[in-house]
């Protein structure tokens, strides 16, 4: 078993990264995109149904004295919130599509005379209407931007009634309906490989403001590549519900990075509906922002004067951008290899419902990682997320959520326009955003009877033309769809060797033919499904079944884990070790490729999905590098060779605790490390130095053949880096004897701790030897007080799951005595466990 790790995942607020993290973390918090100063995040005091009422006087009317027949049966929750936190990844059924009501009730206190009081969404899924006790004040189609509801009217109408007022003590009665119900003529399709998850799954805001407001600030930097010269233009947009026709004073102040006051301008704007110009700065030589030093400005707008003076701030950076045709992606006149991955926002426990903490941690062991880059797949994302792109300094290809199905009608086309003009206006100001994204996978048909090519062209030029008319200063792109890829700026082909198609040696002659085809090339997805535990001695057995030369393109079916060709998908062992060789050998390849814009492995955190239910883990796309609960895979590490500049180490096969062969066998052990040399001990014994080398595979040559002895063994790794060292050391078993068919199985309580046992089942033969093989499907139960903790989509938090190497575990909260845990495996006897 594990007993020491000493290269684990940096803590962000440790050693020499201390002050900068801090200073991210602050500047991310300080300068938020152009919002209010008065505005309250509503978390506590909702209750949620799931289920549709039979109107909306069923949510506010009230009960019966001391009657307990009010149905329906209202359970409180806290927001972000989401319907589908634990069906999503319930093995037998289903996920919830439908409708689900929220209700809470609020003191509402607008400190402007004569202001207005907005409900701000920053997103829900996937309709939503809202209601002010019985009045239906708003709704929204789509599940991924922001939108705002005024409910000023309302809340004064209904402060004059009465009764009502007695009812609900002073306070104001609010409802709010959501519904993920499947609708083809809405984006995205229900036959992308996500779940269109349901509910208030991000923050939602009571904002207060004056009769005088501008709802957005729209700041457009700029500098040139050599980075002499920097302008800066500013816009506000003011909403339709202020007077207009008449001169409002207005404030500006720009301030550099380290808060120096570096411009001001004070003048009057023309209050008309819309966006109105403000002023224009010229700076010198500016701070440029770049994933290195991600180095924002802030900008502080006062629009009015006084006490009813409304304030926006939002923060910029200068960086010259340039996708150069059939070249490499340049960043402030230089080359920049983009290093990427991709996001879904899902987690376990929560599903799409993620805070802002939680959210803060992922990004954080993204850039950890060595990331650079990030495709926000497949849909607008939070604002929180930008942000902390803007200040760790992660540059972003964000897209629409036009995602399989073909293409709807006149209300599902305008709604990909709505979502586009909504996606770049809210997001214009962020630095980190290099790329609007079309779509993803539109040559993907069977939402419609009719699935014409000419008229999806048709309608992404249009995208195209909008994206570019809204901001001219960022590219386009979408990522595999053939017949149309002439249309955006960038394209992404479909490129899966090793996984889908093809070998992972196929990968460099593949996508230097691709890149041939297109203007700008852009590598997005590539990898494969890990089952986090699972380990192979022989990981690259399935490769000899595969036919090379084919291409390495994903075609229907390639998904599937039965029939068609031989793929690594369907006949591989789904093993890390299996994936970690492939993107060894991705990444020793993409540092000899000086063509390249770069590349974005698909995706960095294992994310739940309807379509992939035979999953070792059911319907959870495994092809992260971090689990759902952001557990890092071995995979990780990997990327942390070669990606990272501060000497790390890992030796591979921390989640390995038993390796298996003949006695006396060489077996190979591989260290991670981004050093430039590595000794390693094994039982005390130093097996000398290997001096890393990208090319030299696997590990950069950074492996050695070396004897382990039945039972425990010891491995310790010193690595150098000029004088630094860092090490990293793993204990494991070694089982030399062999084993048969399971015939039974074995369980074990093996940790309790924090409220929480843990229990391991062991698959066997006949003669009770560990099958280290073995991927049989195990099922887990409780019986009496206590609950599994099985809802998490992980390995080891799934009730059904396929084994990793003979074995599985599960962990659950217990009562002493009165907690008994079985498992099952089908044609097993059970094995049960009182605790």
């Amino acid at each position: 078993m594990i007993r020491k790790r000493t290269s684990p995942v940096p803590h962000p607020l440790k050693g020499t990264h201390f002050l900068r993290f801090l200073l991210l973390l602050l500047f991310a918090t300080r300068h938020q995109p152009a919002q209010a100063q008065q505005s309250i995040r509503l978390t506590a005091g909702w209750e949620y149904v799931k289920q549709d009422l039979g109107g909306i006087w069923e949510a506010v009317r009230p009960a019966a004295p001391g009657s307990p027949e009010t149905v329906p049966l209202w359970t409180p929750v806290t927001l972000p919130h989401c319907f589908n936190a634990v069906d999503a990844v319930a093995p037998d059924i289903n996920y919830y599509q439908g409708p689900g009501w929220y209700r809470t009730q609020l003191a509402v206190q607008n400190p402007y005379a004569n202001g207005r009081t907005l409900l701000h969404f920053e997103g829900a899924g996937q309709k939503t209407e809202v209601y002010i006790h019985t009045t239906k004040v708003g709704s929204h189609v789509g599940g991924y931007d922001e939108w705002t509801v005024d409910i000023t009217q309302a809340v004064a109408d209904f402060q004059k009634m009465e009764a009502y007022q007695k009812q609900f003590k002073g306070k104001v009665p609010i409802s709010i309906r959501c519904d993920n119900s499947r609708d083809l003529e809405m984006m995205p399709s229900d036959l992308s490989d996500f779940n269109l998850y349901g509910g208030l799954y991000r923050y939602l805001n009571l904002t207060y403001v004056p009769a005088l407001y501008a709802e957005r600030l729209m700041a457009h930097a700029a500098v040139d590549a050599a980075g002499q010269t920097g302008t800066l233009g500013l816009k506000i947009a003011f909403p339709a519900t202020v007077a207009t026709g008449t001169n409002a004073p207005v404030v500006v102040r720009l301030l550099d990075p380290r808060g120096k006051v570096v411009g001001q301008y004070r003048g009057a704007v023309r209050v008309a509906a819309g966006e109105v110009a403000v002023t224009d700065f010229k700076l010198k030589k500016p701070l440029l922002w770049s994933p290195e030093n991600p180095r924002q400005y802030a900008v502080e707008v006062t629009v009015g004067e006084g006490p009813r003076a409304w304030r926006l701030t939002t923060s910029v950076g200068f960086r010259h951008i340039e996708f150069v045709e059939k070249r490499p992606f340049k960043l402030n006149g230089q080359r920049l290899l983009l290093r990427g991955t991709h996001r879904h926002e899902d987690h376990a426990g929560v599903a799409a419902a993620m805070t802002e903490p939680q959210i803060r941690q992922e990004m954080l062991l993204m850039k950890q990682m060595g990331v650079n880059f990030i495709r926000l797949g497949h849909y607008q994302q939070s604002r929180i997320v930008l942000n902390l792109c803007d200040s760790l300094g992660i540059v972003v290809w964000e897209e629409v959520p036009w995602c399989r199905g073909g293409l709807g009608g006149t209300v599902y086309q305008e709604q990909g326009r709505r979502m586009m003009t909504n996606m770049v206006q809210q997001h214009y100001n962020h630095p980190s955003i290099i790329i609007w994204g079309l779509g993803n996978e539109n040559d993907w048909p069977n939402d419609f009877p009719e699935f014409d090519k000419e008229k999806i062209r048709t309608y992404m030029k249009e995208l195209n033309d909008l994206a570019h008319q809204l901001d001219p200063s960022r590219y386009t792109a979408i990522r595999r769809c053939d017949f149309a890829k002439d249309i955006p700026d960038v394209y992404s082909p479909s490129i899966w060797a090793g996984w889908y198609r093809g070998i992972y040696t196929d990968y460099k002659k593949v996508s230097a033919e691709e890149f041939k085809q297109v203007k700008r090339f852009l590598h997005v997805e590539w990898g494969g499904d890990s089952h986090a535990g699972r380990h192979s001695e022989t990981p690259d057995n399935a490769l000899a079944k595969i036919k090379t030369g084919q291409g390495a393109d994903e075609r229907a079916g390639d998904a599937s884990l039965f029939g068609g060709s031989a793929r690594v998908s369907k006949d591989g062992d789904w093993s890390e070790s299996y994936i970690c060789n492939l993107i060894d050998w991705h990444l020793k390849e993409q540092e000899t490729m000086p063509w390249l814009s770069g590349t974005a492995y698909w995706p960095f955190k294992d994310f739940s999905t309807p379509v992939r239910p035979d999953n070792p883990v059911p319907y959870m796309n495994q092809k992260g590098v971090v689990e759902r609960d952001l557990t890092p895979k071995e995979s990780y590490y990997v990327f942390q060779s070669y990606w990272t500049d501060k000497p790390m180490a890992h030796i591979y096969g921390h989640s390995w605790p038993v390796r298996w062969g003949e006695p006396g066998e060489l077996k190979m052990v591989k260290v991670y490390s981004n050093c430039e040399r590595a000794e390693l001990f094994v039982n005390g014994k130093s097996y000398g130095f290997k001096t890393r080398d990208s090319q030299n595979f696997p590990a950069a040559g950074l492996s050695w053949q070396v004897p382990l002895v039945a039972g425990t063994n010891q491995v310790r790794a010193v690595a150098y880096q000029g004088k630094q060292r860092v090490e990293d050391q793993i204990s494991f078993r070694y089982q030399t004897e062999k084993w048969a068919t399971p015939a039974r199985l074995t369980l074990t309580k093996t940790a309790d701790a924090n409220g929480l046992v843990t229990v391991e089942a062991q698959l066997c033969d006949a003669q009770g030897v560990p099958c280290l093989d073995a991927a049989n499907w195990l099922r887990f139960s409780l019986a009496g007080e206590g609950r599994l903790h099985d809802d998490l989509g992980t390995s080891s938090g799934s009730s059904r799951v396929q084994a990793y190497n003979g074995r599985a575990i599960i962990r659950l909260t217990a009562t002493p005595g009165q907690t008994t845990v079985a498992v099952q495996s089908p044609g097993l006897p059970a094995a049960v466990l009182a605790l």
